[in-house]
């Protein structure tokens, strides 16, 4: 076949995105649909940002589309100079058009890392603009991208301001019904980044309606976080403005768990970056400084030992922020680093002097913490010397892959010797190791590092995994490049799952943010029809296979554990890369795991009581 220009395809307008969503969204699933709501609150957030904007108004309609309504400024509609089009047309029709890029109309933006209202509008079955402006009512409604009607008058208005109401398209995405849970928490996420900032977000559907607005901003963020237990002290509160806005609220707590949450004009930034890496260095310095001016002891403490028990919010607005690492949430602006650094060595120098005995306590925790890693080294050299004789120092019990390769060797984590039988007959020895691990494993949401390296189970973990924890983790010494949680499918199961899940997000978590950790998915059922056997993941799955070969003469048979299948149903359906389904975990909300492990694993009984109450009625094959 010639290749001629005429072989060359050109996509006009917006049709680019409709091709490829995936390259603007990220997915077409749950993650991509709500990015696009994103988009469209981040256009109010830039009038927030700006200081015109203090309501933001989300509600969710009963025919699936959803509004977002805000007082700022109203989207311009005056004729573009150049373009001679509605600037509002612009704005909806094009990629990259809009007011952020000469910092002109916008000094800062939370829109910078995504791609427009025009990719909300590209991916709408249908999308509607009013905007207040002028005293009247400016309407304009596009179908998939394309404009289907013009600028028109339909009303008289009181004030400004902006409401943008879509139909996501069917077409486009598997799901087009939003998350009320996921929308709901990222605002109030960001009415707590902006203080003053009134959000509401109603579903008409089950006529839900939530309000926020925190007129102490990350102060009211760090209390709400530190709610059920036993504080230190009041929040540490510092607001710099100068080349770049900077806001942290820090609270200690008496817990063994640092919680720190980043953020770049409103953005999330989950893997850190610069604004983090500034704090981190000055607070470990400022707390080090004090120890050694006081004499409180002669000690050097780590990062680790000065976070440990601490909440903290750190909020910068930057002119000109640069994303990068893997999820495009890690901030990378050089400069950053220097001017927060400065910023909290001063803030926490003059704190401590003026509140000693609050100083004095943060730095006894600190030591105590130190005092525990210190105990963890002894015990893991201990763990070392002992496993001198093993081959390469590794656990007795794991059985071994033969590849060398990290990159493709996998390690399954099973519960119990039996299980564990089963899956070092069922792997495939040449790039699968399996560890066995005895009962439910220490809960590290109520522990120390000591006692993580005191017990059996997670030491043999750390040991097989090879990369260390907390701040001596390196993910280069990574053995293999798949870490796969493999528990019986029944309520025992599940809570050896949380536990290791919540070991591996605390000790762990590049593991998680580098995509390493998978959770193993095996069969619930055995349908047996005509001496033909199907294995069924879940319940939507058997509902689907039912309806297609009838319930007549069908056995259903329920698996309670790993230990009910043999040798080769374990490979067809668990270890097979052909066959298998394994449930990569990521952190897609640092805030809402956080709040979860807390939830499920933490101190605070009253939570879990009210966690239960929420979610009892979703409770499906309930194991009593």
């Amino acid at each position: 076949m010639d290749y001629k220009a005429d072989s060359i395809t050109v996509l006009k307008n917006l049709q680019a995105v409709r091709v490829r969503p995936g390259m603007f969204i990220g997915d077409t699933a749950i993650r991509g649909l709500h990015h696009i709501v994103q988009e469209a609150i981040d256009n109010s957030l830039d009038e927030v940002l700006a200081g015109f904007c203090n309501t933001i108004k989300v509600t969710l309609h009963k025919d699936g589309s959803i509004t977002i309504e805000d007082n700022g400024r109203g989207i311009p509609i005056d004729l573009h100079p150049e373009e001679k089009k509605p600037a509002l047309e612009l704005i909806m029709t094009t990629l990259h058009a809009g007011g952020k890029f000469d910092h002109k109309t916008y000094k800062v933006s939370g829109g910078l890392h995504g791609v427009g209202i025009s990719v909300t509008n590209a991916l709408s079955k249908w999308l509607e603009v009013r905007i207040k402006r002028n005293n009247n009512i400016y309407h304009q409604k596009y179908e998939k991208g394309v404009k289907v009607s013009e600028l028109t008058i339909i009303g008289n208005a009181e004030g400004t301001g902006t409401s943008i109401t879509f139909l996501p398209d069917n077409e486009i995405f598997e799901d087009i019904n939003f998350d009320f849970d996921i929308l709901n928490k990222k605002l109030k996420e960001l009415a707590y980044l902006n203080a003053g900032l009134k959000i509401e977000i109603i579903n008409e559907k089950n006529d839900v309606k939530k309000e926020y607005f925190f007129d102490g901003g990350i102060i009211s963020f760090v209390k709400d976080l530190n709610k059920n237990k036993n504080i230190l002290s009041e929040p540490i509160y510092l607001n710099k403005e100068n080349d770049i806005d900077i806001e942290i609220a820090m609270q200690y707590n008496d817990s063994y768990q640092s919680n720190i949450f980043s953020f770049c004009n409103n953005i999330n930034t989950v893997e850190g970056g610069t604004h983090e890496e500034g704090w981190r260095a000055a607070l470990t310095r400022s707390i080090n400084d004090y120890i050694k001016k006081n004499d409180l002891g002669d000690v050097k403490l780590t990062g680790d030992d000065v976070r440990e028990g601490l909440v903290t919010i750190i909020s910068v607005k930057v002119p000109n922020p640069q994303f990068e690492g893997q999820t495009k949430t890690k901030l990378g602006n050089s400069n950053v680093k220097g001017l927060v650094s400065s910023a909290v060595y001063e803030h926490l120098k003059t704190f401590f002097e003026e509140n000693p005995a609050i100083a004095k306590s943060i730095c006894n925790k600190s030591i105590s913490a130190a005092m525990a890693r210190e105990a963890a080294r002894k015990a893991r050299e201990l763990t070392r010397r002992k496993g001198a004789l093993d081959f390469g120092n590794l656990p007795g019990k794991l059985a071994d892959c033969q590849e060398k390769d990290p990159s493709k060797c996998e390690l399954f984590i099973v519960e119990g010797d039996s299980a564990a039988g089963t899956g070092i007959a069922a792997r495939d020895r040449k790039f699968q190791a399996i560890l066995p691990i005895r009962g439910k494993i220490l809960n590290v949401e109520k522990a120390r590092v000591d006692k993580v390296f005191r017990n059996n189970e997670l030491s043999s973990l750390i040991t097989a995994i090879g990369t260390s924890i907390k701040e001596e983790f390196d993910l280069e010494k990574l053995r293999y490049g798949k870490i796969v949680i493999l528990t019986d499918a029944d309520s025992d199961g599940n809570h050896i799952s949380t536990l290791l899940l919540t070991f591996f997000y605390r000790f762990m978590p590049e593991l998680i943010k580098n995509g390493h950790l998978y959770l193993a998915q095996p069969p619930l059922y055995r349908v047996i029809k005509n001496r033909k056997s199907n294995f069924i993941r879940d319940e939507k799955e058997l509902d689907l296979l039912l309806e297609k070969i009838g319930r007549d003469n069908t056995t259903i048979l329920r698996f309670k554990g790993l230990g009910e299948m043999d040798d080769d149903e374990l490979r067809d359906t668990v270890m097979s890369t052909e066959n298998r389904t394994l449930k990569q975990i990521t952190i897609e909300d640092a805030l809402v795991a956080d709040e979860m492990f807390r939830t499920l694993m933490g101190e605070e009984v009253e939570l879990r009581r009210e966690f239960i109450s929420s979610y009892a009625k979703e409770v499906k094959n309930l194991d009593i």
